[in-house]
């Protein structure tokens, strides 16, 4: 391998300087830190619409969503004004650096040809080069700090939202209904593990859990032919596929599966007059929240947040069933949904109509 000559590394180094130099002009006027602001700023700006547009398409619970947003903008218009006046400080102070930077740059340029002139300087900018680079952290670092509490709180209540948004859309594309008064709580991709090992032909969907029930729709496109293993055709399939009232989710596991642990799974069990005994589900979403949304559906705690009270006629229906079946006498011990229209004894079928 033939050794560069000195005027072959003068100018390899040049390039590097200059390329690094690129960089730092956004550094220098804390891109990262202003494009951040922006964000949040506008993550603030479109929080109460945004919310509105969320209990208009039906979502009920969390009734402190509203003063959160509005608190959130009250608490912006005061830590916004200092960020950007601590923004305009900073950038000046590290753009003078760069411009003396980029002067000494056009002096080496000058000098590619004489590289015992040129070395020195080369020398001189790596380390100023070095110097501005931290001191652009720093800066970012700096203004991050002046909000960092407020970015998390506003970014976790962005990431529900976004949550609420993928629940409604779901529901409206389901092909059940919820009952009257029932209200979605979260949805999340998920794969039904029939023999719980994980197989390619178990059925992919959406998990789906309410203050009343949780469910599980097989959504999906299905390869119905196919030529040398190639899907040249495909079907969409789409079904509930399981619904168990939450009064019957006795035991919920989450776990971390895969070869890497990254996979989040749902161990549930069942009390007696749900569908199935149990069930295990792949979810694309931390197991250990599932946990505590089905507890919490459970204990009916989510009625306490509910931004829509809960019509009262619909709850004296659930009262009014009787505890033996008119017709035969036998006992009726199924779990009665608030909204149902009826219910049927399991002995001789007679309906009871709510």
């Amino acid at each position: 391998m033939t050794t560069p000559s000195p005027v072959d590394q003068v100018a390899s180094k040049i390039s590097t300087l200059q390329t690094k130099i690129g960089w730092m002009q956004d550094g220098a006027r804390l891109k990262n830190a202003l494009d951040s602001v922006e964000d949040i700023q506008t993550s603030v700006n479109n929080m109460q619409p945004r919310i509105a547009g969320l209990r208009t398409r039906g979502y009920v619970f969390e009734k402190d969503l509203e003063s959160q947003a509005a608190e959130f903008s009250r608490q912006w218009s005061e830590i916004h004004p200092s960020l950007v006046t601590q923004i305009n400080l900073q950038s000046s102070t590290l753009q003078g650096s760069l411009r003396s930077i980029e002067l000494k740059m056009t002096q080496l340029n000058g000098l590619r040809t004489n590289p015992s002139a040129a070395q020195p300087l080369i020398a001189s900018l790596e380390a100023e080069i070095s110097l501005l680079e931290n001191k652009i952290r720093s800066s970012e670092n700096t203004v991050n700090g002046m909000y960092d509490s407020f970015k998390n709180q506003v970014t976790a209540v962005k990431k529900r939202l976004d949550q609420i948004d993928y629940l409604l859309t779901q529901l409206a594309e389901a092909k059940f209904t919820l009952l009257p008064t029932e209200g979605g709580i979260m949805a999340v991709k998920a794969i039904w593990c029939k023999d719980v090992k994980e197989r390619d032909d178990d059925p992919k969907g959406v998990l789906f859990l309410t203050d009343q029930r949780l469910l599980f729709e097989q959504k999906e496109e299905i390869a119905t032919k196919k030529v040398l293993f190639i899907t040249t055709e495909k079907q969409k399939v789409q079904e509930l596929k399981w619904e168990v009232p939450v009064a019957l989710v006795e035991e919920v596991k989450p776990s971390k599966q895969g070869m890497l642990k990254n996979e989040d799974h749902l161990d549930l069990r069942f009390a007696s007059g749900a569908a199935h005994q149990s069930a295990h589900l792949h979810i694309w979403q931390d197991g250990s929240q599932w946990l505590q949304l089905l507890n919490r559906a459970k204990t009916k705690d989510f009625d306490k947040g509910r931004a829509i009270a809960i019509d009262q006629t619909e709850v004296e229906k659930v009262k009014s069933v009787p505890a033996r079946c008119p017709s035969c006498g036998g006992n009726l011990n199924q779990v009665i949904l608030r909204g149902q229209d009826s219910v049927k004894c399991e002995y001789c079928g007679y309906v009871i109509r709510l």
